[in-house]
């Protein structure tokens, strides 16, 4: 049997190439050989203030990018979180298993409060359970995120392996896969913070549906330093983060990079990388038009995923129930 793989993005903000490089490229590469079930976690995107209609808006130009970036649903179970409702129940039952030291210990959590921690929704601080239902309702055995998502990951660890000691074997215990390339892609403005659908910064991130223009203004923009030399060195994260996108989108080793851009400036892997962002996405955005134009076949893809996942969920959760005493 295929190993299942469960991975998701929130529906708030615009896909952008850091999405696009530390997860849905990704998932391409295992697209024959996994049992692949993406989802559009759009109960998520409510733990923070939001807009319904753009909420809406934006869970179905997620799905659609998901498309158009090559995640075939004939391939892969490609659905909408909230379109099957045993996410939350699952999440309630976790939460009362789970202690508050180990949410108090996220810092996601801790990094995203900061001193608003009397103001926010209780849903924030709940978020990892839900996460971990998200996963564990498909019995999944990986779970690709970057390196700030592992932590959740190993919290859906600890909270499958206290459920199944408490009441016997139900859970599949999964293990998180960090990509080695392209994990965390940081701010174009900002190259000290992951780059996040969340930042308003005009020039933060090259979106997937931005055009030829935007796309040259952001990059050409993208903070550097005032050293020499192009070459892969963490200390100077303005051009590490470039190089680092440079090479998810080409292939190229390290060596082979510093090696072609030896003795040139900043602006010539700016020009380049212009150019190789560019003919990555151009093909995305044509997808994604033809797609759009038709919003009958995204809800039958919806439809047809949430249909073909009813077997897997109905039998956790009959595993759950059966086990906590709902019978």
């Amino acid at each position: 049997m295929k190993k299942r793989v469960f991975s998701g993005i929130q529906p708030s903000g615009h896909i952008h190439i850091g999405n696009y490089i530390g997860a849905v490229r990704n998932w391409l590469v295992n697209l024959e050989d996994r049992d692949n079930i993406f989802c559009v976690v759009d109960q998520h995107a409510i733990t923070v203030p939001y807009d319904p209609e753009a909420l809406h808006s934006g869970t179905r130009e997620a799905v659609a990018l998901y498309i158009a970036c090559g995640l075939d649903p004939q391939k892969c179970r490609l659905f909408v979180q909230s379109h099957i409702p045993e996410h939350t129940e699952l999440a309630w039952l976790l939460t009362c298993i789970t202690p508050m030291g180990w949410l108090e210990r996220m810092t996601q959590f801790k990094d995203r409060v900061g001193a608003r921690r009397e103001r926010v929704g209780t849903g924030l601080f709940v978020y990892p359970t839900l996460m971990a239902a998200d996963i564990l309702l498909y019995q999944a055995h990986e779970v690709p995120v970057g390196d700030d998502q592992k932590q959740h990951v190993e919290l859906t660890r600890d909270i499958a392996e206290r459920f199944n000691r408490q009441f016997g074997e139900v859970f599949t215990v999964p293990e998180p896969v960090i990509p080695q390339v392209g994990a965390r892609i940081m701010g174009l403005d900002d190259p000290t913070a992951k780059m996040s659908k969340s930042t308003e910064g005009q020039y933060h991130s090259v979106g997937l549906l931005d055009d030829p223009d935007k796309v040259r203004k952001t990059i050409m923009r993208a903070v550097t330093d005032s050293q020499q030399g192009i070459v892969f060195d963490p200390q100077r994260p303005g051009l590490f983060n470039l190089l680092t996108i440079y090479q998810a989108l080409t292939g190229q080793e390290n060596a082979e990079i510093e090696t072609h851009f030896a003795g040139k400036g900043y602006g010539d892997l700016k020009k380049e990388l212009v150019e190789v962002v560019i003919a990555e996405i151009e093909p995305i955005q044509a997808r994604y038009r033809e797609l759009t134009a038709d919003p009958a076949y995204i809800d039958e893809v919806l439809a047809e995923s949430v249909e073909k996942l009813r077997p897997i969920v109905d039998a956790t959760m009959d595993g759950v129930r059966r086990a906590m005493g709902h019978r």
